[in-house]
């Protein structure tokens, strides 16, 4: 279902989903996927959810910069994918009525949930500062991501995610004004 789900998303958008379009391409009846999700958006979110579960994987390699590292890598090598960028895109372009808002804020705010112990862990290991924002560093992490996918359309060269890791870890290293 989650196969046919994304094809169907990626073909045809937000606007023009359909469960019956997923029916017809998963050859079952359309009842049988709402007595499952109940309605399109529940289905479009956990199938978002999943297929990003999947493709990109929460990692614990034991230290923060190698886990968010490799975060930023599985998100760049979906993103650098056909389905990846046509997902990409319609999700971000699903319009700004309130059903397509929430199912962007139910899909972000659950993928930023779920990302969240990377930050905790570190934190915990004291490789971040007791005070610091999992979630402000995880949104600082993955906008400019979907800045160059969405926006200027730019591909990521190699060193794109170590790069932005240490910007961020590491901040911009501006130093005090001159007196």
């Amino acid at each position: 279902m989650i196969e046919a789900t994304l094809t169907v998303m990626a073909d045809k958008g937000m606007a023009e989903f359909s469960i019956a379009d997923v029916a017809t391409r998963s050859g079952v009846h359309e009842s049988s996927i709402y007595r499952r999700w109940g309605t399109r958006d529940a289905l479009i979110v956990e199938t978002l959810l999943d297929n990003s579960e999947m493709l990109i994987p929460v990692p614990d390699t034991g230290a923060v910069r190698t886990d968010l590292t490799a975060l930023v890598t599985e998100i760049i090598a979906y993103l650098s994918t056909d389905r990846g960028r046509a997902l990409n895109q319609v999700l971000a372009a699903g319009g700004d009525d309130s059903r397509w808002a929430a199912v962007r804020l139910e899909f972000w705010s659950t993928r930023l949930a779920r990302t969240r112990p990377i930050i905790e862990r570190a934190i915990a290991r004291g490789e971040i500062a007791a005070d610091a924002d999992p979630q402000l560093i995880l949104e600082t992490l993955i906008a400019p991501l979907q800045f160059r996918a969405l926006i200027v359309r730019e591909p990521f060269d190699t060193h794109f995610a170590a790069a932005l890791v240490d910007l961020v870890l590491d901040g911009v290293g501006i130093s005090a004004p001159p007196s």
